[in-house]
């Protein structure tokens, strides 16, 4: 197997489907020529052609709304929003109708689309372009939402999501592109060539979606983490000297309930990490999910660390960005409760 870094494995597995269904395109602002602001799509166009990888004008809506009625005829559209932050024009077109017609249609249609996403922060993005909107998606019937955090994962669920008769928001942590990042900063930068999850299988492979993975296994206490957050999971884990077990959801919608319960009930202590904002994020879903099915086996309150209420700071970052030492306070509090 190959050692690729997640662009690779993105890229990797583009050109696997690409190359298997000529029904598989991808398009967006600067996706072709030039491969994509983080070259995720790089060489996709010289070798399949301008019309299964081209450039899209700067119209999210017109982007979505184009990829939606592709799909409803049968292609299997994959388009890039450059970053997250920008879909809120397409918002309407995926919420109003490619969530919406299966369901509309009795299931005469189906939106094979796929929609990639670079979200998060970590990088002095700034408010414009460090936000992470997943919340949004998990709220709506009708789309699936994935988010990998290792290029293995990112390949195998990018195939997955591609091939699913459903609409998938694939967001894609772009703080981790080139290496995994545990909320260190003042740290060398490790490439994934270092990282186990780096060696990634050339050819077809799927992850199915749905499925989380117990990304390290512990007695004391469950920790919820999903994309960047894993790895800070990880760090905090091993500082602490507390035997955390990490899962790492890998799909917020569906979610895998099952393996959330088998933890929780073993340890009886649950901390939920993300970097959205604190309010009607993604981690209040999964704290009513745990006090639902694990209340006789809870020990402590369910905590949370997550990004606060405020638009995301440029010049504060750091205090913004969920670190290892901030979720050590909270493993503790459930430790001591």
């Amino acid at each position: 197997m190959a050692s690729m870094s997640m662009i690779q494995a993105l890229n990797s597995a583009l050109d696997t489907v690409m190359g298997r269904d000529p029904n598989v395109l991808t398009f967006g602002e600067d996706v072709g020529y030039f491969g994509g602001v983080f070259k995720v799509t790089e060489h996709l166009q010289q070798k399949y052609g301008a019309k299964r990888c081209f450039d899209a004008p700067i119209s999210e809506g017109g982007i979505a709304g184009t990829a939606i009625g592709m799909a409803v005829y049968g292609l299997r559209p994959v388009v890039e929003i450059q970053f997250a932050d920008y879909m809120y024009p397409a918002y309407d077109q995926l919420v109003s109708e490619a969530a919406k017609i299966r369901y509309r249609s009795a299931g005469e249609f189906t939106v094979p689309l796929t929609v990639r996403m670079p979200y998060g922060g970590g990088i002095f993005g700034g408010q414009t372009h460090s936000q992470s909107p997943e919340a949004l998606f998990t709220h709506v019937a009708g789309l699936k939402t994935v988010i990998p955090s290792t290029p293995y994962d990112a390949k195998g669920l990018l195939i997955s999501a591609i091939e699913d008769d459903d609409p998938v928001i694939f967001l894609e942590p772009k703080r981790i592109y080139n290496g995994p990042f545990d909320g260190r900063r003042d740290r060398p930068v490790v490439p994934w060539s270092k990282h186990d999850a780096s060696e990634v299988p050339e050819g077809h492979y799927t992850i199915p979606i749905g499925k989380a993975a117990v990304v390290r296994e512990g007695a004391d206490c469950t920790i919820l983490a999903y994309g960047t957050m894993v790895h800070v999971a990880m760090a905090a884990a091993e500082e602490s000297g507390i035997d955390a077990e990490v899962i790492d959801l890998r799909t917020l919608v569906p979610v895998d309930i099952e393996t959330i319960v088998k933890s929780v009930s073993k340890t009886g202590r649950c901390v939920i990490v993300h970097e959205a904002t604190r309010t009607s994020g993604y981690g209040g879903e999964l704290s009513a999910l745990v006090q639902e099915h694990c209340f006789y086996q809870l020990e402590a309150p369910i905590e949370r660390v997550t990004g606060y209420d405020t638009p995301y700071p440029h010049a504060l970052e750091w205090e913004y960005f969920p670190t290892p030492p901030r979720l050590i306070k909270a493993m503790r509090r459930v430790m001591e409760a």
